[in-house]
């Protein structure tokens, strides 16, 4: 993947569950992360006592971590009503030239800031709820 433009990368809700995805942010800073836990099936007859894991088990997950600005006052009081709801709601993770990451998550935290001079920005963290994709770009 070639260097893009960090103010391409989106952040998309479906508010009403209809699979219409509006833009709510733009992310100046992101973080993504897939996680696996394994199952360890290690016994006495394990080979050398090392450590053997059970295939495709586990629990997997992704959390999202961002920061930015949001598009306008009607995004960020959708953002806010999912969090102060504990709603859970499908989102996409628009990267330019590498593809959309698309699942449900719940806001875990969200947090609001600014210096006098400048615009107000946003942090969030969200944790998946649901199967997660990839649609290459």
């Amino acid at each position: 993947m070639v260097a893009q433009k960090g103010k391409d990368l989106l952040l998309k809700i479906d508010s009403d569950g209809g699979g219409t995805y509006q833009t709510v942010a733009g992310l100046r800073a992101r973080s993504i992360a897939f996680n696996a836990e394994p199952v360890d099936v290690t016994d006495t007859e394990s080979v050398g006592r090392w450590r053997e894991l059970l295939e495709g088990a586990g629990v997997r997950r992704a959390g999202l971590a961002g920061s930015g600005i949001f598009k306008d006052g009607a995004s960020d009081e959708t953002v806010r009503q999912v969090f102060f709801d504990g709603l859970i709601r499908n989102w996409q993770v628009v990267i330019p030239d590498f593809g959309t990451i698309t699942a449900p998550f719940q806001i875990v935290r969200l947090e609001y800031g600014g210096d006098h001079n400048r615009e107000v920005t946003f942090d969030l963290a969200m944790e998946s709820a649901g199967a997660v994709t990839f649609a290459a770009a």
